[in-house]
């Protein structure tokens, strides 16, 4: 029998995650394998998942490196190279499906854009996170970063990105074009909450000079002068506001670029 679904392994690292558990994983159907990856959630997650034709595997962290999502790649058993970290408040839409398709997987691994959904509806402008979220995994790896003692620091790799092995060093990174739909803020006082621990995360690391280098070295540059500016939080509003045209998505647009000032007012 042909097997049509998409050859790739979607892992889903969940905490207390069930709210979403149904939305994310009906998306996700035209995959051909699909891994949850619990932290002892004690929110019913994964008897949410349960229902679901999907692989349920449990992480307890040891408080060191590896931290979540190397620690699958090194110790779950996966179908295929590629894997596709989706969050559990991410919705992969038919669109996208159809696009990773179409790709050659040819690249060591895929940027993946996501769109926020704020009042129900995707935003159309502002800016849009742009995760290397579609990987090979014998290609690409994620950093150890010297943050165990950082404050807002979890059992999950924070707000940078994953790196290309040692040996995969000059392999191409290629970018999907479709978002997928991101729900964070429909919730924006846990939005809002989250937000606080990676701020505070990001001021310790940017503190120790810890951060892992991006990818692209004009981004590198780009942040390194962004994180100076004593007016970040009022740049990046103006930035995605106005600059990203956010304000074309009226009131929504403004809850998205006003939590992007909230955030990086924040260190």
């Amino acid at each position: 029998m042909i097997n049509h679904k998409i050859p790739v392994s979607v892992v889903i690292a969940t905490k207390n995650e069930a709210a979403n558990m149904a939305r994310c994983l009906l998306a996700l159907e035209a995959f051909d394998e699909i891994v949850v990856v619990d932290s002892n959630s004690v929110d019913g997650t994964k008897e949410a998942a349960k229902s679901f034709d999907v692989r349920i595997e449990n992480f307890s962290w040891n408080g060191s490196y590896p931290k979540k999502r190397q620690w699958i790649l090194d110790n779950i058993s996966l179908k295929h190279d590629f894997v596709f970290f989706v969050d559990a408040d991410e919705e992969v839409t038919p669109a996208l499906c159809d696009e990773m398709r179409g790709l050659n997987f040819r690249c060591a691994g895929y940027f993946v854009k996501g769109a926020y959904v704020v009042d129900g509806k995707p935003l159309r402008f502002g800016l849009k996170n742009n995760k290397l979220a579609l990987i090979n995994k014998r290609y690409i790896e994620f950093p150890v970063v010297d943050d165990l003692d950082v404050s807002g620091m979890g059992e999950i790799e924070g707000h940078y990105q994953p790196v290309l092995k040692r040996a995969a060093k000059g392999m191409a990174l290629g970018q999907v074009k479709t978002p997928l739909k991101h729900h964070a803020m429909e919730n924006i006082n846990r939005w809002n909450e989250r937000h606080k621990d990676y701020a505070l995360w990001q001021k310790g690391v940017l503190k120790k000079k810890a951060l892992p280098q991006e990818q692209n070295a004009q981004r590198t540059i780009l942040k390194k002068i962004f994180y100076t500016l004593p007016f970040r939080g009022l740049a990046a509003f103006v930035h995605s506001y106005i600059l990203k045209g956010g304000v074309l998505d009226g009131r929504a647009g403004f809850v998205h670029a006003k939590g992007r000032y909230n955030y990086y007012q924040a260190f």
